[in-house]
């Protein structure tokens, strides 16, 4: 099965959702969807879904127009943020609902629902109803309800969104394990970087009903292509610094000069932005080449197992993500560290000239 979105465009009343995005998806190829909420990803599920009827554009199965087939005439299956499930049927007739519509044999069915309940490991649930579940546990109900029909485009809005750090870890992995079995494209949908990063494939980077860059998802995580790509694919923000490039070297506000690192120097001398990611700045120096930002505490977050320090430097905001409890005084002076290395460079309209090698980054972490 192939994919297409031809110049689509979603219009609701004066709102425009969508703007003119144009993509396709081959079977069995993962795909996220990354942006933030409201960035346009539901509204483009419900497109590939035959929910919802473009303003403009066409959606193609095979080369075959479907843009006006009903969903029902389509072989597609949905999970959504909810946990929606049919509450007066076991887990078991949950997961058959579809192969019964569908007209499948008895023996058949049974075979499915088991094979796919154990898969999810909800094999020992099955003659429970779904309010007896956690939600997890009925989450995992409505993955497999979606995954057993076999459908050759599975959608997936943000299906781990409400639940809590520990189960989306543990569904995480294991739908990456799913669908590298499976033939269908899938599309995902989610707010965080990370998700994607863990989910691979195929990356399309939305924005307020744009889409900003596509491509495999190392490669895009890695190269950013403007500067609001890298806001959007990096948690927290990407920590953005104006500088210049002068004689060699860059100057940022009064007193940070630094030398250029060999992938800079092909650039020529004028004003740039410098970003650099939060697990990419330290409270104690790695390396002796290590340049040092003088900047003021704000906020110190702790969240699980790490702490994010949010400091002020010469009107930019930083945030620092340390591993481990920290305690740092809100108004304390501090020292930053970073590694030139572990720079992105962006021009002045916000397009990438210079990208940090991946060696160069994974150094930057020690």
């Amino acid at each position: 099965m192939s994919l297409a979105l031809e110049n689509i465009t979603k219009k609701v009343g004066r709102e425009t959702h969508l703007y003119d995005i144009s993509l396709e998806f081959e079977t069995g190829s993962r795909n996220v969807l990354l942006g933030r909420t409201l960035a346009g990803k539901t509204s483009l599920l419900r497109l590939m879904a035959g929910l919802d009827r473009p303003t403009t554009g066409r959606v193609l199965v095979n080369g075959e127009d479907v843009t006006g087939k009903s969903v029902r005439k389509r072989s597609v299956a949905m999970v959504y943020q909810q946990f929606i499930n049919y509450p007066s049927l076991t887990v078991y007739k949950n997961i058959a609902s579809p192969l019964k519509i569908a007209g499948v044999k008895r023996g058949e069915i049974d075979r499915r629902v088991r094979g796919t309940a154990e898969m999810l490991h909800i094999e020992d649930m099955l003659d429970r109803l779904p309010t007896e579940l956690s939600g997890g546990q009925q989450q995992r109900v409505a993955i497999a309800r979606a995954l057993i029909g076999e459908a050759d485009l599975l959608l997936l809005d943000e299906p781990l969104v409400n639940l809590d750090y520990k189960l989306r870890e543990e569904l995480r992995v294991e739908l990456h394990d799913i669908f590298e079995e499976r033939k269908a494209i899938v599309v995902y949908t989610t707010t965080e970087p990370t998700e994607a990063l863990m989910l691979g494939g195929n990356i399309f980077v939305m924005d307020e009903g744009r889409i900003l860059q596509t491509g495999s998802t190392p490669e895009v995580y890695h190269n950013p292509a403007t500067t609001k790509v890298a806001e959007v694919f990096s948690d927290p923000p990407i920590n953005f610094l104006r500088g210049t490039i002068q004689e060699g070297s860059i100057r940022m506000g009064r007193n940070i000069e630094m030398p250029l690192e060999d992938y800079m120097k092909p650039l020529s001398d004028g004003d740039y932005g410098f970003g650099v990611r939060s697990n990419h700045l330290f409270l104690s120096r790695n390396d002796r080449e290590d340049a040092e930002i003088p900047a003021r505490v704000e906020l110190a977050e702790i969240n699980g197992s790490e702490t994010f320090i949010h400091a002020y430097y010469e009107g930019f905001r930083l945030v620092v993500q340390e591993n481990g409890v920290r305690t740092v005084r809100t108004g304390a002076e501090i020292t930053i560290y970073v590694s030139p290395c572990c720079f992105f460079v962006y021009d002045e309209a916000g397009a990438l000239v210079a990208s940090p090698s991946r060696e160069a980054l994974q150094s930057g972490l020690t």
